[in-house]
């Protein structure tokens, strides 16, 4: 009874040595079947781990993870930096490239927000949009809360002194003067403008007073192109109408 059961004990230590050899085997020829076909595919140079179906499935620590789609599955490559629609997405165990939410931005720093838009669109706060809001300023590929400026000329001279169309009759009146941008495709800001108080002729010349007073009429009724402003026509006075303003003062 004692030697059947030695019989038995090496036939069983036998089997389990040469299932043991059969599967290392095995495995080394699965090891070396994946190495050689990470050396081989182009997809799979800079992979810590490689698929044959889907690409890179690990990539080294610098490098991120990006997913393309192909059919009902998805292709990994390793990547430098991510594409454009993508920015790149730190963790602690893999490094991926996440889409940005917008499919206007061209680059995003997170997912919801734009540092580049695409062609015809503006970047505003993070977002691109086919028109800048209002108070803001188009410029490039952005808007703008403050109006960029552009190379300007002199300061033309200052206005008559005038209010409310009158240059005499008043203690005090306004007058202004421009500075206009150096091109007309320059900025899409308007001309900078300085308006300051000055002082008026309090009492009319005999005489005078009546024809100032239609000259404030004149001024009240003056409708001109949309946009116009206070200022606008005072230095419309000044540069188109002072001839006559001097001959109405003379007369």
């Amino acid at each position: 009874m004692l030697q059947f059961l030695n019989r038995l004990f090496s036939v069983l230590c036998f089997q389990f040595l040469c299932l043991k050899m059969v599967s290392s085997l095995l495995n080394c020829f699965v090891d070396k079947s994946k190495h050689s076909h990470r050396e081989t595919s182009e997809d799979c140079q800079s992979c810590l781990e490689c698929s044959r179906d889907n690409g890179c499935v690990r990539c080294p620590e610098r490098l991120f993870l990006f997913l393309q789609r192909k059919g009902m599955s998805h292709h990994g490559t390793c990547l430098h930096s991510c594409p454009n629609g993508h920015f790149g997405q730190r963790g602690r165990d893999v490094n991926r490239c996440m889409k940005c939410r917008s499919s206007d931005c061209e680059l995003c720093f997170s997912r919801d927000f734009c540092t580049k838009c695409k062609p015809g669109f503006k970047l505003h706060k993070g977002k691109c949009l086919i028109q800048c809001p209002e108070g803001t300023f188009a410029h490039q590929t952005d808007c703008l809360e403050v109006c960029p400026l552009p190379p300007l000329g002199e300061w033309s001279e200052w206005s008559v002194c005038v209010r409310d169309g009158a240059t005499c009759g008043f203690r005090w009146g306004k007058q202004t003067r421009v500075r206009e941008k150096a091109t007309e495709k320059a900025s899409v800001c308007s001309p900078q403008r300085e308006t300051q108080r000055c002082r008026m002729k309090k009492k009319c010349p005999t005489g005078k007073r009546e024809r100032s007073r239609a000259a404030q009429n004149q001024f009240k009724d003056h409708k001109g192109p949309p946009g116009h402003t206070l200022d606008t026509l005072l230095y419309s006075l000044s540069s188109q109408s002072i001839g006559k303003m001097y001959l109405l003062i003379d007369v």
